[in-house]
């Protein structure tokens, strides 16, 4: 049976890729924050629930490390946690960077090395990690700041480890959905047309798609 990680299980997206790969008959591995008050009432025996602090080095490194002495290998891994965060330049102060930086980069940084490194040991494995249109093009951080700018380093962490893993099957992939169609995007922007958004269950699909493909992996999946 293959094994893939998911951070941020509890999340919207975290909860339709888990939802995914159960479907496909994976070993899924979710983890979420200490003192997480979302319930998960996912029952099948393919899934396993991990409490991990992502901002914590040494505790990413634990988790990865039981998974890889429970599993013998990951195939893959959907890094899904992170923060937002408005602010101009004039109201953002490297305090606010700095807490974006923990959230967005901080949290995929502990879970992304060790699980590279166990990729590229094996030859093989697929990575995802969420990226944002404000990361990848800093005229769409305006008003937004530090979360661009935090964001931003995902696509730079992208590009250094494809580089190491040039002529392997190790293969690092940045994601860039459009407005995620969520409880809580809704309720922030009740007058938007929804139809345009992106469900949390097809941009599922669409990682688990490139996550399977053996030619033509895309390394930037933009929906």
């Amino acid at each position: 049976m293959q094994s893939v990680i998911v951070t941020g299980a509890s999340g919207n997206l975290g909860r339709a890729v888990v939802q995914k790969f159960l479907e496909e008959k994976w070993q899924v591995t979710g983890t979420v924050i200490p003192g997480d008050d979302v319930h998960l009432d996912i029952t099948n025996n393919s899934f396993e629930k991990v409490i991990a602090d992502l901002m914590n080095e040494e505790a990413s490194l634990q988790t990865i490390q039981t998974v890889i002495q429970q599993q013998g290998k990951i195939n893959a891994a959907v890094l899904t946690v992170g923060g937002f965060a408005m602010g101009s330049i004039a109201e953002t102060k490297t305090t606010d960077i700095a807490k974006q930086y923990k959230l967005n980069f901080e949290t995929a940084y502990n879970i992304a090395r060790p699980v590279f490194m166990q990729m590229m040991k094996q030859g093989s494995g697929r990575l995802f990690l969420i990226g944002s249109q404000p990361g990848k093009d800093m005229q769409s951080s305006k008003g937004m700041v530090a979360y661009g700018l935090s964001k931003s380093l995902i696509f730079r962490l992208a590009e250094l480890m494809n580089e190491e893993a040039n002529g392997t099957d190790v293969i690092v992939c940045v994601v860039i959905p459009s407005t995620i169609d969520t409880p809580q995007n809704r309720k922030s922007m009740p007058d938007a047309n929804f139809s345009k958004w992106i469900t949390p269950q097809k941009l599922a699909d669409l990682i688990y798609s490139n996550c399977m493909a053996t030619e033509n992996v895309k390394q930037i999946i933009e929906v």
